[in-house]
């Protein structure tokens, strides 16, 4: 009882401790988009983490809120896709300097049309529109009779992701937009139907090639972003993300970036991005001196629950060097004071078989939602751990 209620009262003192300040918050004249010279916004000078960037509020979401759902394969890259950006911001935008908000320039029907193939003469005119409609990032479809071999042509672009990065202007007390990443979701494969509402077939798009168009379309888009009011002249940065397969248990990754400076429009110096998600247990990974103290973990959770083989882990690299890994534990739980032992058992075990230059975090999880978290930062000597009541 009484280790509980220290347990208890020392996540209370973590959080109070963690608690923004919001003492320190700086008030400022909003100019960026869609906002009257009148209106204001908040600075808070609290972040997270060095991670993540401090938002500007009011929050105001995305113009093409809600399409990333529909665009995009699985839960994994969408929230991939999303964080992954900001990680790709952070080589052009200092964390300490700007603050993040989601896109306000791109809106939902510039998006849903960007996506769209291109229209063939034929089409233009069997639909009453202009070659200015024309304006679809993926390669025309006009071979349909190709749809019976495998010379047809995928959609490569699948969906386009804007993060807007604010800073405050130096003579003055505003806030003005200071940069855009952009990211491009590119299909790893595509999938298509030989006839309407039949049978959905699937062809693999080599990484060279999704590359390839991907540098294409992003030539294109950072043109026509120039064109656009309150663009014109700030720094945009476009990311190639390689969408995983509709099946897959872990997202994917962005590629290589490119950053045009105030005004050009040029996207010739591209930088590759080393990153891989990588599922385990695999058996097949090249990085099995990882993947085995993995595997010892795995074995002790399993003797803990000798009928349990649930264990998952998704292991994050950069340049080939694990960066963190995320843990899921599925399991039937029958009492607190079950999940009280079974948290205590597996945040002793991520201690003793983990390294302690990563981040490791596990998340234990029954059929009535979230059990526990556990969570050990890169260096830390102890992990973080918490019951939901």
């Amino acid at each position: 009882m009484k280790k509980s209620f220290a347990l208890a009262l020392s996540l209370v003192l973590l959080l109070s401790a963690c608690a923004p300040n919001f003492q320190k918050e700086e008030e400022v004249q909003d100019n960026t988009a869609n906002n009257s010279s009148e209106d204001t916004a908040i600075l808070p000078k609290y972040k997270i983490s060095d991670d993540y960037y401090s938002m500007k509020l009011p929050f105001k979401s995305s113009a093409a809120r809600g399409l990333v759902v529909n665009n995009l394969n699985t839960r994994y890259d969408i929230s991939e896709l999303e964080t992954g950006l900001m990680r790709v911001a952070q080589n052009t935008f200092d964390p300490d300097k700007y603050y993040f908000q989601e896109g306000q320039y791109l809106s939902k029907e510039v998006v849903s049309s960007w996506l769209n193939r291109q229209y063939t003469a034929k089409e233009l005119k069997a639909n009453k529109m202009s070659e200015s409609d024309n304006v679809g990032l993926n390669p025309s479809d006009e071979n349909k009779s190709l749809k019976e071999s495998s010379e047809m042509e995928p959609i490569y672009l699948a969906h386009i992701l804007e993060h807007d990065y604010l800073i405050k202007s130096k003579d003055s007390d505003k806030v003005v937009l200071g940069g855009v990443t952009i990211g491009l979701a590119l299909n790893s494969v595509y999938y298509y139907q030989k006839e309407k509402n039949g049978a959905t077939y699937s062809a693999p798009i080599s990484k060279a090639k999704l590359e390839s168009e991907g540098k294409k379309i992003a030539a294109e888009v950072i043109k026509r972003m120039r064109k656009m009011k309150g663009l014109s002249s700030v720094p945009i940065t476009i990311a190639l993300f390689e969408q995983k397969e509709s099946s897959s248990v872990v997202p994917g990754n962005f590629i290589a970036y490119s950053s045009a400076e105030k005004g050009s429009s040029n996207l010739e110096d591209w930088k590759d991005i080393n990153e891989e998600y990588v599922l385990f247990p695999n058996g097949k990974s090249k990085y099995k001196s990882d993947e085995d103290p993995f595997s010892y973990f795995k074995q002790d959770i399993e003797e803990y629950f000798p009928n349990f083989n649930g264990v998952v882990g998704r292991a994050f690299y950069v340049n080939n060097k694990l960066q963190n890994l995320n843990i899921e534990i599925p399991i039937q739980f029958y009492g607190k004071a079950e999940v009280i032992g079974f948290t205590q058992f597996t945040a002793g075990n991520v201690v003793e078989h983990f390294p302690a230059d990563i981040s490791v975090q596990v998340s234990i999880t029954s059929v009535n939602g979230a059990e526990a978290l556990i969570v050990r930062d890169a260096g830390a000597d102890e992990p973080y751990v918490h019951i939901y009541n």
